[in-house]
């Protein structure tokens, strides 16, 4: 069994897609989110702000008539209309089981969530949309905290933290899918795949909403990747979906150094870091 291996810099660089002068809004990528709800609305305002900072053609947000309100006040080239994607985020800021949830005001969502796990597009998993992850048709990546690995795949708690890589391991094999096990070291693994580790947050980070913005990061490198793809090759696979998350985890950390600079961080003000982020490592590319 391969040791983990901690992802390098350059890597993500390589990873990092680089508009050129023949794209538009739809070959850059159009990410569809359905995060947040009435209960957490501010959820998907993150999650979107960190998608559209870190570099896609379009995001297409269809969660709760008042969480797309906040969006739109926040970030108005946002798209509530349906439409074509090439990659969803779903789950951020829902509770557990909002993939099964039949009435109330967040009943919409439910509905647009089972189409977008149907749709056979790479997915982003988190949170509220974690337990519907057999659902999915598409590659999909899920984003559990530790506790919440081990509700998912009936996991004793301090055993995933005891090993988080091998509790990675063993959930991406048990499921079927990539999964990213966020933490203060970050472990990433697709199934019979190599665990990468992102080393790169400061603690600072363990606060409310960082979660959130990690899906933006995540869903909008899918989303350039899947565009590419599109054309060329088909889809991110799983094994490149590991390596999409390490490369995200890595740029939500770097992201928050840069706007901590050794003290206390929100999340928007991570978010606003991402560009600098993302322009420093392109930098060190050197192409």
């Amino acid at each position: 069994m391969r040791e983990p291996r901690t992802i390098a810099t350059a890597e993500v660089a390589a990873l990092l897609r680089v508009p050129g002068p023949h794209d538009d809004k739809y070959s850059r990528g159009v990410l569809g989110m359905i995060t947040g709800s009435n209960r957490y609305p501010g959820a998907a305002v993150l999650g979107v702000e960190a998608a559209l900072r870190t570099g896609v053609g379009m995001v297409r947000y269809l969660g709760p008539a008042r969480a797309a309100d906040l969006v739109l006040q926040r970030r108005p080239e946002a798209v509530t209309a349906e439409g074509r994607v090439q990659a969803w985020v779903l789950g951020s800021g829902m509770d557990a089981g909002a993939a099964s949830v039949e009435e109330g005001p967040d009943a919409e969502s439910t509905e647009r969530m089972r189409a977008a796990l149907a749709s056979g597009h790479p997915l982003v998993i988190d949170a509220g949309a974690l337990d519907a992850v057999g659902s999915a048709r598409g590659p999909a990546i899920i984003t559990p905290h530790a506790r919440e690995l081990a509700r998912l795949t009936g996991s004793d708690l301090d055993g995933v933290l005891a090993d988080p890589a091998g509790a990675a391991r063993a959930a991406a094999e048990q499921l079927g899918v990539t999964v990213l096990l966020k933490g203060h070291a970050t472990h990433v693994v697709a199934p019979g795949g190599p665990v990468l580790v992102a080393r790169s947050a400061t603690p600072w980070l363990a606060t409310a909403g960082a979660g959130d913005a990690l899906a933006g990061i995540l869903g909008a490198l899918v989303a350039t990747h899947a565009a590419v793809g599109s054309a060329n090759t088909g889809p991110p696979d799983l094994a490149h979906l590991a390596r999409l998350g390490a490369a995200a985890a890595i740029v939500h950390g770097l992201a928050a150094q840069r706007a901590s600079a050794g003290g206390p961080v929100t999340v928007l003000d991570v978010c606003a870091a991402v560009p600098a982020t993302i322009a420093a490592l392109l930098r060190g590319r050197g192409d």
